[in-house]
């Protein structure tokens, strides 16, 4: 079964510009004639990944060229703009670039597909390249889903990611949590009470489906204990989990006391003779 094309492509919405003209070109260009792109939707770019791929570009060049279009002396990025960061942290004077025409209200629908092409942008980046989308070229929602190869229903969840509060936004920008939280946090009619669940999800470690659960009580009971309940839930679930791991480790009952603070707790194990401490104690020693 073939994979579905992501709406028209870049081959296909650059191949639109160049229809009439059948300009393009495909040179080496020194990198310090290249400058960024003003509407590029990626704005986040790890030191970590883009190190892996400047390693990647010293043992095999860079595969795929870049798209570029002119700007007087100089050429301003269409497509590539991670591997024109590579390849100057790889040391390369030079990198394979694709000349195109390309018109200016073109310019963040292509840096936008590109992106989603090779799965680049953090959700909230994403939503916010549909906002622009919507906003400069007057699309609907309707028209950007078949642009993009997406279902209408999931650019609207995208754009509701944009209703959190700003410093939750970034924390999904982060990766600190999920699209899956934030989607949950949006259940919650009050910023303060988002971001105090939100730095419940950091803290605790909370799963989508633990944090749906929590502002779900939020909803019910109107008060923090909700949340609380939740961890404590999570905490007890733990709890139950290690006792029977240390029960079958060293064939004896034991509990495990949480402190109530969260930060500690008490740990006993029974024994029944001389002999069976011993055997317990054979086993914590790594004797047994």
């Amino acid at each position: 079964m073939s994979r579905k094309v992501l709406g028209r492509g870049i081959n296909a919405l650059l191949g639109e510009e160049n229809n009439n003209l059948n300009k393009e070109e495909l040179l080496e260009i020194d990198l310090d004639l290249i400058e960024p792109n003003s509407e590029q939707p990626r704005t986040r770019f790890t030191e970590t990944n883009l190190e892996e791929l400047a390693q990647s570009i010293r043992a095999n060049g860079v595969v795929q060229p870049i798209v570029v279009r002119r700007r007087g002396l100089k050429y301003q990025l269409v497509a590539g703009e991670r591997r024109w960061r590579a390849s100057q942290l790889a040391g390369l004077q030079k990198i394979p670039a694709m000349v195109k025409e390309v018109a200016d209200e073109k310019l963040l629908e292509l840096a936008l597909i590109e992106n989603i092409q090779r799965q680049e942008l953090n959700a909230i980046e994403e939503a916010k390249a549909y906002k622009k989308l919507i906003e400069t070229v007057g699309l609907t929602q309707e028209m950007l889903a078949e642009r993009v190869g997406k279902n209408r229903t999931v650019i609207t969840t995208f754009l509701r990611l944009l209703k959190l509060p700003d410093d939750v936004q970034k924390l999904v920008e982060e990766e600190k949590i999920t699209a899956g939280h934030g989607r949950a946090l949006l259940m919650v009619d009050n910023a303060d009470k988002q971001r105090r669940v939100a730095h419940s999800i950091i803290e605790m470690t909370l799963s989508v489906r633990e944090t749906e659960k929590a502002v779900k009580r939020l909803a019910r009971d109107d008060s923090e204990t909700a949340v609380k309940k939740q961890v404590a839930s999570k905490i007890d679930a733990n709890v139950k989990a290690a006792e029977t791991k240390l029960r079958r480790r060293f064939s004896t009952q034991v509990s495990i006391i949480p402190d109530g603070k969260g930060t500690g707790g008490k740990i006993g194990l029974e024994y029944y003779s001389e002999s069976d401490l011993d055997r317990i104690f054979q086993i914590m020693m790594g004797e047994g």
